[in-house]
C-alpha cells in the first residue's frame, strides 16, 4: 500500500492509525451489522459515538461546563453568517483582518448588520499579526473577531487579545486542537474540521451559554445555535460519518498526551522548515517571522520556473500538494497533526538539496 506525504491545506492527511480503525470498521460497526455511514442518527449506537466525540473534544480543550459543543454543517464559511446572526444583537461587531478568510468573515457580517475592521495587517499582504489594542474597543462592542491561524500566508495568534468582556470570537479552523489556547478566553468558537479533525463535511462550535437565545429575528431555524443546542446538534440529520472520524482523532490526540502535547510536536515539524528557509537564500518566508504559523508554513522561491521544478521534484518523492495558494504563489506546507515528523524531514532534506542544486 503506497502513501504519500500530504502536505494539502485541507482536506488534510488523517492518522493512519485513524484510517486502520475505520477501514475496520467501514462494513460493519461493532456488533451492529451495519456501517457507521448507514446508522440512524437517532440510534442508541451513534448516540454513543456523538456523545464520547463530545466528551473527548471537551477533555482535550479544557472546554467549561457552561459552554455548549454542536456538530453542525456548512463549513466555516456559514459561520461567517451564523456568528453575525446570533450575536450581534443591534450592536456593532469589530473584525480583525489577518487574511481572506477574516476578510469573507467581515463581508458576509457586514451584510446583515454594523461590522467593522478593527485592525488590519491587509497594507503588507496579511504577512503578520496586527496589534490588537483592545483599550480601543468601545465596551458595548457585540464581540471582536479573530481568525486564529491563517492558511494562505501561514500567520497564527501567539497571544489572545483580552476583550475586556466584550465577547471574543474565533475561527479556530486551521490550527484548533493543534495549538494549545485556553477556551475559557473566547466566547465562541468554530472550526471546519478538515484540517486537524475529520474529513470535509463537520463544522465545530463551541459557544457560551450566554450568547444563545439571542438570534436577530427572522434568523433561519438552521442558522439559530440555540435551535441546534436544544437537540444536542440533533434538530436535523448530522454529518455522522465525519463526526464518528473525529471521536477516533480526539481519542488518537488523547494518546499523544494531549493538545499541549501535540503542540510541542508541531512546533518540532514547524523548525525543519523554517531552519530550512533561513539556511539557504534559495527561499523567502512569506510571514514576518513573529507571526509564523506551525501548522502552514510558507515561502517563496526566485521565478515560477524553480516553483514549478520544486513541486515537481518534491512529487517525485511522494511530497505532495505543496504549491501555494495561488494569491501567494511559491510554497505552501501544511503541517497539521497528523503529518508525521518522518514526512516534514524527507521534505526538509529535500529543501536543502534543492536549494544545493539550484542556489
Amino acid at each position: 500500500m503506497k502513501r504519500v506525504f500530504n502536505f494539502s491545506a485541507g482536506p488534510s492527511t488523517l492518522p493512519l492509525e485513524v484510517l486502520n480503525e475505520v477501514q475496520k470498521d467501514l462494513v460493519c460497526y461493532k456488533d451492529t451489522g451495519m456501517s457507521v455511514m448507514e446508522m440512524s442518527h437517532r440510534s442508541k449506537m451513534f448516540d454513543d459515538i456523538i456523545e464520547g466525540a463530545k466528551a473527548s473534544l471537551k477533555s482535550l480543550m479544557n472546554i467549561p461546563d457552561d459552554y455548549t459543543i454542536l456538530f453542525l454543517q456548512g463549513g466555516a464559511s456559514t459561520q461567517f453568517a451564523m456568528t453575525a446572526l446570533n450575536l450581534m444583537q443591534g450592536k456593532t461587531a469589530y473584525y480583525v483582518n489577518t487574511g481572506v478568510f477574516a476578510g469573507k468573515a467581515l463581508t458576509e457580517a457586514k451584510r446583515l448588520g454594523d461590522a467593522k475592521e478593527f485592525a488590519s495587517s491587509k497594507s503588507v499582504n496579511f504577512s503578520h499579526i496586527p496589534k490588537v489594542d483592545t483599550s480601543l474597543l468601545p465596551t458595548d462592542a457585540a464581540y471582536l473577531h479573530i481568525t486564529t491561524n491563517n492558511t494562505i500566508v501561514g500567520t497564527q495568534y501567539n497571544e489572545i487579545p483580552d476583550t475586556n468582556n466584550v465577547p471574543l470570537v474565533a475561527d479556530m479552523s486551521s490550527n484548533i486542537i493543534g495549538k494549545d489556547y485556553d477556551t475559557s478566553k473566547f466566547s465562541l468558537i468554530y472550526a471546519g474540521a478538515q484540517k486537524n479533525i475529520a474529513p470535509a463535511g463537520l463544522t465545530v462550535v463551541i459557544i457560551n451559554n450566554d450568547l444563545l437565545g439571542s438570534a436577530a429575528q427572522g434568523t433561519p431555524a438552521m442558522l439559530d445555535y440555540k435551535i441546534h443546542a436544544d437537540k444536542d446538534s440533533m434538530y436535523n440529520t448530522p454529518p455522522c460519518w465525519p463526526i464518528y472520524i473525529s471521536s477516533l482523532v480526539f481519542k488518537w490526540v488523547e494518546a499523544q498526551g494531549g493538545v499541549a502535547a501535540i503542540e510541542k510536536k508541531n512546533i518540532k515539524k514547524a523548525n525543519l522548515v523554517y531552519d530550512a528557509i533561513n539556511s539557504f537564500d534559495l527561499y523567502k518566508g512569506v510571514a514576518d517571522v513573529g507571526s509564523r504559523s506551525i501548522m502552514n508554513v510558507t515561502f517563496t522561491l526566485p521565478n515560477d520556473e524553480l516553483t514549478n521544478q520544486f513541486v515537481q521534484d518534491a512529487a517525485a518523492i511522494d511530497l505532495v500538494n505543496v504549491r501555494g495558494h495561488r494569491s501567494v504563489g511559491g510554497i505552501r506546507t501544511c503541517l497539521y497533526n497528523a503529518m508525521p515528523y518522518e514526512g516534514v524531514q524527507r521534505l526538509a532534506n529535500f529543501m536543502a538539496d534543492f536549494a544545493k542544486k539550484n542556489g
